[in-house]
């Protein structure tokens, strides 16, 4: 073979590493082969066009493939005159030749693999030969690209329920609309792209199934970039199983179906574009030594010791112009840091946020009434959606659903108990993410509860490395922990906590089952009694010590889960894998106490106890405890989804119950309703109540209730459902008072709101408010209240004053008169005269005229017997129309005038003045001497030249003084008030 051969079966056989490594040499290579006239003009101006070298290297290959041996001998020259570096390099490695079609037919056949290998999954709980499409369950989690601070992380894990989903939601994610792969590898503010990624998340959310997602996006061509040519996927669980030497490229080829010369040949013809996906990183069971020191960038055939070869490899010895892609549980992550080339970045798995929650849901199921019914169950359950965070709880719980569903159990009837899934989680992780644990299972979940406890005592959920080491021997080795790194000061801290804080309260309560019956007693009556200190022993039982105390507030949790380890089935299966239960006199003793509470009726305790009968879920105790109490009154606060859930439950066991005072959020209705509708007794206060709710809210309702209070907080319902409400409550026995947040209060309202009144009797209070955010310029009044009371019917007009320089001419209007007489005043032309006055300032033209019309009108209201005015000031013109009305109405025995107005939050009252003009004409002017007037203001205190006009800081000037003046006949009172006290005129 000549010489010009020799060097061209060189350049053939380096060809994939000389377009990645030539770099800036090839412009000098190219001028030098143009120069020699081995290139012509158009190849030497299309290299020279290209925007990379690397392209330019391309072109070049192009050219010299078509030359022959002379142009790629001179080639050669050109590389030992500008790049000798390299040539040594190459020389010291055996020539391989690159075979592009062969390398493309290789890449063709392992995607194909990859999409048969990679297209399912196997569960948990999978029998031989079962198996589940990827695309039937993977759900991409939420993954930030940063770490948290301390406090967030103490945030994450303590909140629950919507709190929770809102904290997730608003980290800084990775963004959902790319392919993760895509968002992973993505430039930084600063436009770097990292070479390395370490996926760090808990055993659970999901880091093995992503990284199957990735490599199954990649073989299908689903990624929306095409960075890499191919990627690679190590599992570690595999490569510990590699005892003796062996090259990288016969570890790349452990998983996949190409040999290690057809690997060799796809990392010389394309290094920069290979991504290897190293997943489980905390499962390796190798040391990291410096033997990787030994490896060079082409050692990649070169046989080693296999932790010598990773360890070059995530040093960048080996294939340093690939990308890293490591998944790990976070206990690793700082050994994984020291030992990843640069530049490198860290994301955390957070896993599922409320959308994806009900995303996996639906695709489990995929009938859409089972899903609904699912996602619904398990929604009502904070703790059980908070967990749901993690994909495994997700696939447990509904696992759990659809075994139900299969075995003709109705879904709606209720869930599992929170104990059961959390006890599920347990054995699930025991079972497939706990190899190589150096303590039995007994001591794990016993040290790991003690942890546990000691947190619940000192109130903490994050645990600083000592003192977790002083009670887990190996807590880095522990599934159920996860180890953080935060910065102090100079130097880094090592934290460790449990996945959130409802685990850290169950393995407080597992670790309780674990104790001997007399300790386990004695912790739990220290709990139940630490309230009492040293005096708490004489208040004592010896036969029952827990039934005077109450366990602190946030050891709540950890007897809510004792009471599901004593449900049977829980107990049952505990007993049979590990030998641990609740022992009976203990069950004992929590009943006895539950028994205790609700026989006291003590309402505070009320939704816990609730909640513990829900978890011991025993029917025949249920309903001895829910019948010591016949009425349940918890409106003091909003119930969550968790506590109502826990009633229906409880309800549903004891079906003959007579009376419930609620305050719930409307969408509960649907859940609430079967219990609503056969309670006699209610007394209701609904949130956020739509238009959309009102179907399922007079379902709930019946007919033939006592209907106490129905309150309708509100975004604003419109007449029509207003009009439906109403007809539903002709059906009831009695109602003692109804409180809507409407819209708009219209001339339709008003119609709606009379036939009602005069056509019912079974009424006490009806109240309409227009809601915050609607346009309350619209409506007629801003609030418009009827009282049914002792024979008379009140009615009190509203409208509140939007901001200081928009007082309403006449802000409210209070009238009472006999409830036979309700015909008397037609309420819709009354509404429109009220709002035809507030349209208008007292400045303007028509304004007495609307006024007169308004003041006429309650003249001929037979029976009138007392009224209540209120406006900015009383003018003469004021007090005229006062005057008017005291002789006109002739059945009227009080008038009362409240110069001020209220603001539009319906609390603040803004006081007006009272000048000396108005109150002259007052004082001069004959009244009636069976009506008492009362005026209540501001008023000048001078004895001579009193203030006359408006003042924007009257109130602060000393001279005003807050009055009552009261004339009864021709007599006349004055009192100094300190505070202004409003007029009741049914006092």
């Amino acid at each position: 073979m000549d010489h010009d051969a020799i060097r061209a079966q060189f350049v053939d056989a380096h060809w994939a590493t000389l377009v990645q490594r030539v770099d800036k040499a090839v412009m000098p290579i190219a001028d030098e082969l143009w120069s020699n006239e081995m290139l012509g003009w158009e190849s030497y101006c299309e290299i020279k066009a290209a925007d990379t070298n690397q392209k330019r290297m391309r072109v070049l290959h192009g050219v010299l493939h078509s030359g022959g041996n002379a142009v790629k001998s001179d080639f050669y020259s050109g590389l030992e005159k500008h790049a000798s570096f390299l040539l040594r390099d190459l020389s010291t490695n055996p020539p391989t030749a690159v075979d592009p079609d062969a390398v493309a037919k290789s890449l063709d056949g392992y995607k194909m693999w990859i999409q048969r290998e990679y297209e399912f999954v196997t569960e948990y709980n999978s029998l031989p030969g079962e198996h589940v499409l990827l695309s039937e369950r993977y759900i991409q989690p939420l993954i930030i690209m940063r770490h948290r601070e301390k406090k967030e992380r103490t945030e994450e894990l303590c909140f629950m329920g919507e709190s929770f989903q809102q904290l997730i939601s608003s980290e800084n994610n990775a963004e959902k609309e790319n392919n993760v792969l895509d968002a992973l590898f993505s430039a930084d503010s600063k436009g770097i792209c990292p070479g390395a990624v370490i996926l760090q998340g808990n055993s659970g959310k999901g880091k093995s199934v992503t990284a199957q997602k990735i490599m199954l996006d990649w073989a299908s061509g689903s990624l929306s970039r095409e960075n890499y040519d191919c990627v690679f996927h190590l599992k570690c669980k595999e490569l510990n199983q590699i005892s003796e030497e062996q090259s990288l490229v016969e570890i790349l080829s452990i998983n996949s179906n190409l040999t290690p010369d057809q690997i060799l040949q796809i990392l010389q013809m394309s290094p920069k574009r290979v991504l290897v996906l190293i997943d489980g990183f905390d499962e390796l069971i190798v040391s990291f030594g410096d033997a990787s020191n030994k490896l060079t960038a082409n050692d990649v055939y070169k046989k080693a010791p296999p932790e010598a070869s990773l360890t070059a490899l995530l040093k960048g010895c080996l294939l340093p112009e690939s990308f890293l892609l490591v998944t790990t549980r976070s206990t690793a992550t700082d050994t994984l840091g020291g030992l990843l080339k640069k530049p490198q970045r860290f994301t955390e798995i957070i896993g599922f946020s409320e959308r994806e929650v009900e995303e996996y849901f639906q695709k489990f199921f995929q009938d859409e009434e089972l899903f609904r019914n699912a996602y619904e169950s398990v929604k009502a359950n904070e703790t059980l959606f908070t967990a749901c965070s993690s994909p495994v709880i997700c696939w447990i719980i509904c696992t759990v659903i659809r075994e139900r569903f299969n075995d003709g159990t109705d879904v709606t009837s209720g869930l599992e108990t929170t104990t059961s899934i959390y006890v599920d989680f347990v054995f699930t992780l025991l079972e497939h993410h706990c190899q190589g644990l150096s303590e039995s299972v007994p001591t794990l979940l016993k040290s790991l509860g003690q942890l546990a406890e000691r947190g619940m005592m000192e109130r903490q959920v994050l645990f600083d490395e000592k003192s977790a080491k002083k009670t887990v021997s190996d807590p880095s080795g522990s599934p159920f922990l996860g180890k953080f790194l935060f910065k102090k000061r100079t130097r880094q801290e090592t934290m460790f906590s449990f996945m959130h804080l409802s685990f850290q309260e169950f393995f407080t309560a597992l670790y309780y089952i674990s104790l001997d019956e007399k300790e386990f007693l004695s912790k739990l009556t220290e709990r139940f009694h630490s309230h009492w200190q040293s005096y708490g022993v004489q208040y004592l039982d010896k036969n029952c010590p827990l039934k005077y105390g109450c366990p602190e507030l946030h050891f709540l949790p950890v007897v809510q889960f004792l009471c599901g380890l004593c449900n049977k089935e829980v107990s049952d299966s505990l007993k049979e894998t590990h030998n641990v239960s609740v022992p009976p006199s203990v069950q004992a003793q929590l009943e006895e106490w539950i028994l205790f509470i609700s026989s006291n009726r003590d309402y505070n305790l009320l939704p816990f106890v609730l909640l513990c009968l829900y978890e011991l879920h025993e029917k025949d105790f249920v309903q001895k405890a829910v019948e010591a109490w016949q009425e349940m009154d918890m409106s003091w606060d909003s119930l969550n989804r968790t506590d109502c859930w826990a009633l229906v439950y409880c309800l549903e066991c004891c079906p003959k119950f007579r009376s419930l005072n609620l305050n719930f959020a409307a969408e509960e209705l649907k859940m609430l309703q079967s219990v609503l509708c056969r309670t006699p007794e209610l007394e209701l206060t609904l949130q956020n109540l739509t238009d959309t709710h009102v179907t399922d809210l007079i379902s709930a309702l019946g007919e033939g209730k006592r209907l106490g209070e129905l309150r309708l907080n509100s975004s604003g319902l419109s007449d029509e459902s207003m009009k439906r409400i109403l007809h539903a409550l002709h059906k009831q026995k009695t109602v003692g008072g109804l409180q809507i947040a409407v819209k708009n209060i219209t001339a339709d309202t008003a119609l709606i709101l009379t036939d009602f009144i005069q056509n019912t009797e079974k009424w006490e209070e009806i109240s309409l408010r227009v809601s915050a955010g609607c346009n309350d310029a619209e409506s007629l009044c801003s609030s418009l209240r009827l009282f049914n009371t002792d024979g008379n019917l009140v009615l009190n007009v509203l409208r509140w004053c939007s901001s200081p320089q928009n007082v309403p001419s006449l802000s409210e209007i209070i009238l009472q008169y006999p409830r036979s007489e309700m015909s008397s005043i037609n309420l819709k032309n009354f509404l429109q005269a009220f709002h035809d006055i507030n349209c208008l300032t007292e400045e303007r033209a028509g304004f007495d005229q609307q006024v007169d019309s308004l003041l006429s009108h309650l003249s001929s209201v037979s029976g009138l017997n007392a009224i209540n005015l209120s406006a900015p000031l009383l003018t003469e013109k004021w007090a005229s129309r006062i005057l008017f009305l005291i002789q006109s109405c002739k059945s009227l025995k009080g008038l009362s005038f409240n110069a001020g107005s209220w603001s539009s939050d319906d609390v603040t009252w803004l006081p007006g003045r009272l000048p000396e003009e108005g109150l002259r004409l007052l004082k001069e002017s004959p009244k009636h001497p069976q009506c008492t007037l009362n005026i209540k203001g501001f008023r000048c205190g001078k004895s001579t030249d009193g203030c006359t006009h408006q003042t924007e800081q009257f109130e602060e000037l000393d001279c005003n003084q807050r009055v009552t003046i009261i004339f009864s006949g021709e007599n006349y009172t004055e009192e100094i008030s300190p505070q202004i006290k409003l007029c009741d005129i049914l006092g």
